[in-house]
């Protein structure tokens, strides 16, 4: 890297030997940031093509932008700086989501005794094959076996039949904030890991119909913060019964199309009905001085959301960051900053722009490689000062999604970027739209399914009979899952496209992470 920047440093003077001040037009500026660029591009060939791997280019970029670690701890990761910063911000931000809509936050213990687990017995298969069990405290072994935390609806339950006597304390609408443990066998950072940082929230309702309705609630909630602040579209739906949650009446979702074709969950509501009251004997007095069993609700995201935007997103030099989840919106970068009045300036422009996360990159690295690592890290816009630009009273802005540069007023650059920002923004979501929309296909039968599935990447939307033996077939011969059964539903045939009987839902297939 030194020799790198020696080579570049001497290239610039005997640029500017052979150049008078005069000669030094927006063109001759263009020419010697594309020199500093060329010089610098080192630090993204690391990274492989997604076009070429796109696993690879994943695990490439959680590393090159520092948002991950390996751990001596099998299949867990460490969360550096860069990446917990943007779980801190999805966490920001939904959590007062949450709390606009009456959530408190509470925190419940990470061991469950098994006993506790086993009082639900739908509950406990379902997640029998992910649970670690702690059999030792301390020295000696343990009268009763306890598990890690793989979620935490027994432990509410437990609780809330201690907790709720009346139709006076209803309803309970908690969230927390915790990780928890999934023995993986196949890990992938974000993505898939024994142990994951998410919230889960669980309510408790004296009606079944209030109970649906904060079902629904949160999972449009969880769809909205995902269009409007990581600008990534959403298909909104109910899990068939073989997908649904274990022990739920319902399951509703929210799935994300990444940019290789396959599905992501990226959050789920769940109706539990009165089925876990009925276990845990969670019951209240009516104002009719009648025992009634509560309806409860169960709710999540975790830290795949940034896996999510990390495969939405991003692109062959790095991550490419919302401005809206971006823990650095503005990253400002001193061109020759050790001429007269370069630094000074840049940190005059960063209190221009305090209304933002700004950062100024004064490091002793060259400015090719301070673009570099700003690209790679996702920062929204760059902001490019200079010598000349001082004379001239302007600055560059770069923007991360689409590389164009725009040259603006240092009177009016508060302005530009807030507007810029916006644009970002926007035009994220718009791409990443267009994108899920010419990477969703229709089949009416098993071939179509098939050609699809094998050629195609992406979503499938393809007619149902409601059957699990077709849900299963469809899996085993074409390797698709079921997604979502979509709220907004289209009729493409009136026949099941694997059985051929009459259809009753239409149903978002796909390979999926």
């Amino acid at each position: 890297r030194d020799r790198m920047a020696f080579l570049f440093n001497r290239k610039i003077l005997l640029l500017n030997k052979n150049r008078s001040a005069g000669d030094r037009t927006a063109g001759g500026r263009k020419n010697e940031r594309r020199i500093v660029m060329a010089k610098d591009k080192k630090l993204v060939e690391a990274i492989t093509s997604m076009d070429v791997d796109f696993a690879q280019w994943y695990t490439d970029v959680v590393k090159k932008a520092e948002l991950i670690d390996y751990s001596s701890v099998k299949g867990c990761m460490v969360i550096k700086p860069a990446g917990y910063a943007i779980w801190e911000n999805i966490q920001n931000e939904l959590d007062r989501r949450f709390k606009e809509t009456g959530v408190q936050n509470v925190y419940m213990p990470m061991f469950i005794p098994e006993s506790l687990l086993e009082k639900e017995k739908d509950h406990v298969e379902g997640f029998a094959p992910e649970v670690a069990w702690v059999t030792m405290g301390g020295l000696e072994p343990l009268q009763e076996r306890m598990c890690v935390r793989p979620t935490s609806e027994t432990l509410f339950c437990d609780f809330y039949a201690r907790d709720i006597q009346s139709y006076r304390d209803l309803p309970r609408l908690y969230n927390q904030w915790c990780s928890v443990v999934r023995w993986e066998k196949t890990t992938r950072p974000f993505l898939r890991s024994r142990e994951f940082l998410w919230q889960e929230g669980h309510t408790a309702h004296a009606t079944a119909e209030q109970a649906e309705e904060r079902t629904e609630l949160m999972l449009n909630l969880y769809a909205d913060f995902c269009e409007e602040v990581l600008a990534m579209p959403v298909v909104r739906g109910k899990k068939t019964d073989k997908e649904k949650f274990a022990g739920a009446e319902a399951t509703y979702t929210i799935e994300a199309l990444m940019h290789d074709g396959k599905a992501l969950q990226s959050g789920t509501s769940h109706n539990f009905g009165d089925g876990f009251a009925k276990a845990f004997e969670i019951q209240y007095l009516d104002k009719d001085n009648q025992l009634k069993y509560v309806h409860q609700t169960s709710w999540g995201m975790t830290t795949r959301l940034i896996g999510a935007i990390i495969m939405v997103h991003g692109d062959d030099n790095g991550l490419v960051l919302p401005p809206r989840i971006a823990p650095v919106q503005v990253m400002i970068v001193p061109i020759q900053q050790n001429k007269e009045g370069v630094l000074d300036k840049a940190y005059e422009l960063k209190e221009v722009l305090s209304g933002f996360k700004v950062k100024v990159d004064d490091s002793d690295k060259s400015p090719g490689w301070k673009f570099s690592e700003s690209e790679m890290r996702g920062i929204p816009v760059r902001v490019e000062i200079g010598p000349r630009d001082l004379a001239e009273n302007q600055a560059v802005l770069v923007r991360r999604d689409t590389h164009e540069k725009i040259t603006v007023s240092l009177d009016e650059i508060n302005e530009k970027v807030a507007e810029l920002l916006g644009t970002i923004q926007h035009d994220m979501l718009e791409r990443a739209k267009a994108h899920r929309e010419a990477h969703t296909y229709e089949a009416v039968n098993m071939e179509e399914m098939k050609e699809l599935a094998d050629h195609k990447p992406g979503f499938i939307k393809a007619m149902w009979c409601g059957c699990q033996e077709c849900e299963d077939q469809l899996k085993e011969s074409v390797g698709v899952t079921s997604r979502c059964m979509p709220f907004a539903q289209e009729t493409l045939s009136d026949k099941c496209v694997c059985c051929g009987k009459p259809a009753t839902k239409m149903v978002y297939w796909g390979k999926a992470y």
